[in-house]
């Protein structure tokens, strides 16, 4: 195993990529991992693949899961996303966008690729701050699945280097994401966030995820250059 080799769990959004920009100035050799898991914003890979390249990955990897065989979420099925929520809404419950089990299958899906290539730390941009209420972005989701990570794996058993999961965006706001995406040089005109663009991939404006960005970056007092 090599402590300097990350996966990064990488959706081409701006958290995600932020999270990888992080891994990178930490000095971690990147291997980035995306899905293509049937999601209604399937644009989000291109976003991904570009994102890689600008951030020098070592290596990126989409992954095809078809998880519209279980349904269930408004990516992944006919439910309606929702739009034009308030943050009152938005902090209310689980929204129809959530994905059931969605990051605990990618986090598996990204220890298993840690013990391919040898990885000690696995990335992913969750944040528990300005988000819609994902359970599976919480600070204990991640500390139980690190605990779990470390009992499951061939590595973590025969004691040759500990999982760790990170976390660096967990308690930050929007605001503060794209704060540390410009100081680390990320190219927010390459990264997407919107849960339902139009067919040539242009942001909705109104879901959940675009209303976030927009506050974010109003917050900034910066335009979003995927605005510009």
């Amino acid at each position: 195993m090599d402590p300097g080799r990350a996966i990064c769990l990488l959706s081409g959004g701006l958290d995600s990529s932020t999270c990888l920009a992080i891994a990178r100035r930490e000095g971690y050799e990147c291997y980035c991992l995306s899905f293509d898991y049937g999601q209604r914003h399937a644009v989000e890979l291109r976003a991904a693949a570009r994102i890689a390249n600008q951030l020098g990955a070592r290596e990126h990897r989409t992954m095809k899961l078809d998880l519209r065989a279980l349904g269930g979420s408004a990516l992944t099925s006919g439910i309606e996303v929702p739009k034009h929520r308030t943050q009152a809404d938005m902090s209310a419950g689980i929204p129809a966008t959530y994905v059931p089990a969605r990051n605990t299958i990618f986090l598996s899906c990204a220890l298993a690729y840690a013990e391919v290539v040898h990885a000690a730390a696995i990335f992913i941009g969750v944040n528990a701050i300005d988000y819609s209420g994902y359970p599976d972005c919480r600070p204990e989701f991640i500390h139980s699945f690190e605990k779990m990570a470390n009992l499951a794996t061939k590595a973590g058993v025969e004691g040759a280097l500990k999982t760790t999961i990170q976390t660096p965006l967990i308690a930050m706001t929007k605001a503060e994401i794209i704060r540390r995406a410009t100081a680390l040089g990320v190219d927010l005109s390459l990264t997407h966030s919107c849960y339902d663009p139009n067919p040539d991939g242009q942001p909705c404006g109104s879901c959940d995820s675009c209303l976030l960005r927009a506050k974010g970056f109003e917050e900034m007092g910066i335009r979003d250059p995927l605005l510009a």
